[in-house]
C-alpha cells in the first residue's frame, strides 16, 4: 500500500506540476501588454500611480514604471507620457449632438448678441439664399435686447421675403418674422396649443417669439435634415466631444432621424463613443403596448448597435424659467404680477395621473425615464411618477433620473435618494452668462442663492451626475463645468460667484463625470475608474487638474483619448 500511495502522490504531483507549468506558460504568454502608459500621472482609483497596461480592451495592470514595463513585448504600443495626467474618460449625461451639428451649419450668431449684431447676421445668410428659403439658427437670449424686445418686425426689415426662425438660448422658444408665421399659419386667432404659448402685442398679433410645444408646429414647417446630412452634423459634434475627453454620452432626445444617423456612423465604424439614447416620447402618444410598432420607442432596437443603446425614454415636464415663465415653479413667478394667472407659476406639460402611468409602464418595461424639469415643481412631479413608479413594479434596478434641477425644494432633495433617483444637473448656467439676468429677473434673488443645488444634493446621499444640453449651452467643454462647479464663478475666476453656498471640491466635480456617471450608465463595474479589470476608456491631458490653481482647470487640453484599448484620437497627430 505504501508502494502504492507513494505512487499516486507521485502521479499527483506530477499533475499539478504539469499544471503549474503550463499555468506560468500560460502567463508568459499573455503577460505582454497590448498597450502600455508609462512615465505619466495616472489617477486610478487606489491613488495616484505612474504607469497602466492594457490587454484586449482591458486595463491589465496599473502601477509604478517598474512594474507595468514588466508587460511590455515585441508587439506592445508604449506610449510614453512624459510626465502627462490620465484620467477615466468622462461621460456627458445630457447632450444633443445631432442638434449641435446643425446648428453648426446654420445661421448663428454669439449667445449675448445685441438686436444689431443679431439683424447683421441674418442680412448675411439671407444674402445667400434664395427668396422663400428657410433662414433657421440663433441663439438669441431677451436680456441682451434692453428695452425693445425680439419682435417679428426687426426681423422683416432683413428678411421681408424668407421665413426666418431663430432658436433662443434656452432652446425653448423661437423668433419668427412675419413671413415665418405666415408660413406656418399663425395669425391673431390662433389659440394656445397644449403646453405652448403665442406672444401677442397690445393689439393682439402674434409679436413673432412662440415658445414650447409651438416650436413642433414650426419645425415640421420647415424642410427636414436628409440622412446624410443628420449623420455628417453628428459625426461633426461627436469628434468636437471627443477632443474633450468625452468617451460616453447620453443623447437626450433622439427620434427615428437622429437613431439612423447612429446607426448609419455605427455601421460605418465612425461611431468611437459609448452612447445612451434617450428617445422623445410626446404624451398624445402614450398607450400601453401594443402588437404595433407605430411609436419610435417601440422600433428603438432597429437602430441598437454594439455602442448605441436606446434603452431610455425622455419626458419633458416643463419649459425654462426665463421671461417666457415656461417653467413649472411651487411658488409664483418673483414678476407674476404682470402675469395672467395661469401663467404665474409656469407651464407643467403632462399631468401627473398620465406621467405617474407613463412612468410606472416604462419602468415595469426596463427603460430608464429622463425628465427635463427646470423649475421645482416639474421636479416635484418627476419624483412623484418615480415614487409611482417604485410602489408599484419594486425597485427594478434602473435609475431614472431628473435633469436640469434649476430650482428644486430642499423636502424633494432628502426624498430622491430612498427612491432611487438621480439629479442630472446642468454644468455650463451654474456660473454668470448671457441667460442668468432674464432667470434672475424672473426668479428673484432669494431663489437664486440654491440655483442649481449641486452640493445639497450630494451631501443628500443622492446619486448626481452632469449634464452639458449642448448645444443649449455654448460649449461642451466639461474642463469648464469642473472649474465652475468648484468656483461657481466665470471661467478663469471673478465676477461674482452664483449660488456659492453650492461649491463642492475638485473630487466631488470629476466623481461626476466618472464614478458617478458610469453607475448612472449601469457600467459601474466596467467604466468610471482606473483599476485591474475596467475597460481602458481614458484620456491623456497636458496637465494635472489636481496640482494646479482651480482657475486654469478650464485650460485643460485633451492630448489622447483612448477607448476600449485603442487610440482614437492623438492630438500629437494633428
Amino acid at each position: 500500500m505504501t508502494g502504492i500511495r507513494a505512487g499516486l502522490w507521485a502521479v499527483v504531483i506530477g499533475l499539478v506540476s504539469l499544471e503549474s507549468a503550463a499555468v506560468a506558460s500560460a502567463s508568459d504568454v499573455n503577460s505582454a501588454a497590448d498597450l502600455v502608459l508609462i512615465h505619466g500621472d495616472v489617477y486610478s482609483a487606489g491613488g495616484w500611480a505612474q504607469a497602466m497596461a492594457v490587454t484586449k480592451g482591458v486595463i491589465t495592470a496599473v502601477g509604478d514604471d517598474a512594474l507595468i514595463e514588466t508587460y511590455t513585448g515585441p508587439k506592445t504600443n508604449v506610449i510614453d507620457l512624459h510626465g502627462k495626467t490620465v484620467v477615466p474618460g468622462l461621460h456627458d449625461m445630457h447632450v444633443h449632438p445631432t442638434g449641435a451639428g446643425q446648428l453648426h451649419q446654420q445661421c448663428v450668431f454669439p449667445q449675448g448678441s445685441s438686436p444689431d449684431q443679431v439683424l447683421e447676421v441674418i442680412g448675411g445668410c439671407v444674402s445667400k439664399h434664395a427668396k422663400g428659403d428657410w433662414i433657421v439658427g440663433g441663439q438669441w437670449d431677451a436680456a441682451s435686447f434692453g428695452d425693445t424686445p425680439p419682435n417679428r418686425a426687426l426681423l422683416d426689415k432683413v428678411a421681408p421675403d424668407n421665413p426666418v426662425s431663430l432658436m433662443d438660448i434656452s432652446a425653448h422658444s423661437l423668433w419668427l418674422n412675419s413671413k415665418a408665421l405666415a408660413t406656418v399659419g399663425i395669425t391673431r386667432n390662433t389659440p394656445n396649443p397644449p403646453g405652448g404659448v403665442i406672444e401677442h402685442d397690445a393689439e393682439g398679433e402674434p409679436t413673432g417669439i412662440v415658445r414650447e410645444s409651438v416650436r413642433e408646429i414650426v419645425m415640421r414647417a420647415i424642410p427636414a435634415a436628409t440622412p446624410a446630412q443628420n449623420a455628417a452634423a453628428l459625426k461633426w459634434a461627436l469628434h468636437q466631444m471627443l477632443a474633450y475627453g468625452i468617451t460616453s454620452l447620453t443623447d437626450a432626445a433622439v427620434d427615428e432621424p437622429i437613431m439612423q444617423a447612429y446607426a448609419t456612423l455605427a455601421d460605418e465604424g465612425a461611431l468611437k463613443q459609448r452612447v445612451r439614447g434617450c428617445v422623445l416620447w410626446h404624451p398624445t402618444l402614450f398607450s400601453a403596448p401594443s402588437g404595433g410598432m407605430s411609436d419610435p420607442i417601440l422600433r428603438r432596437n432597429l437602430y441598437a448597435r454594439a455602442r448605441f443603446t436606446p434603452d431610455c425614454v425622455k419626458i419633458i415636464l416643463d419649459g425654462v424659467p426665463t421671461d417666457g415663465h415656461t417653467a413649472a415653479m411651487v411658488e409664483p413667478y418673483a414678476d407674476a404680477s404682470r402675469l395672467d394667472e395661469a401663467r404665474a407659476r409656469g407651464l407643467l406639460m403632462v399631468p401627473q395621473k398620465l406621467l405617474d402611468a407613463a412612468v410606472t409602464d416604462f419602468d415595469k418595461r426596463g427603460l430608464t425615464v429622463k425628465f427635463h424639469a427646470a423649475g421645482d415643481a416639474a421636479v416635484r412631479a418627476g419624483l412623484d411618477a418615480i415614487e409611482a413608479a417604485r410602489k408599484a413594479n419594486g425597485f427594478t434596478g434602473l435609475l431614472h433620473d431628473v435633469g436640469h434641477n434649476s430650482f428644486v425644494q430642499k423636502e424633494d432633495i432628502a426624498r430622491a435618494r430612498a427612491l432611487h433617483a438621480t439629479f442630472e444637473m446642468s454644468p455650463y448656467i451654474w456660473y454668470p452668462n448671457p441667460i442668468i439676468p432674464d432667470i434672475e429677473k424672473a426668479i428673484g434673488p432669494e431663489r437664486m442663492k440654491r440655483w442649481i443645488p449641486v452640493k445639497d444634493a450630494i451631501d443628500s446621499g443622492a446619486l448626481v451626475v452632469p449634464g452639458s444640453d449642448w448645444a443649449v449651452v455654448p460649449s461642451v467643454n466639461p474642463w469648464i463645468a469642473i472649474e465652475t462647479l468648484v468656483t461657481r464663478q466665470m471661467p478663469g475666476g471673478g465676477g461674482r460667484p452664483l449660488g456659492e453656498g453650492q461649491r463642492i471640491t475638485l473630487k466631488q466635480a470629476m466623481d461626476l463625470f466618472t464614478v458617478n456617471a458610469a453607475r448612472q450608465m449601469g457600467q459601474a463595474n466596467i467604466l468610471g475608474s482606473i483599476r485591474p479589470g475596467f475597460l481602458a476608456d481614458v484620456i491623456v491631458l497636458d496637465r494635472n487638474p489636481f496640482r494646479i490653481p482651480i482657475t486654469d482647470v478650464h485650460r485643460t487640453t485633451v492630448r489622447t483619448v483612448i477607448i476600449g484599448g485603442q487610440v482614437v484620437l492623438d492630438a500629437a497627430s494633428k
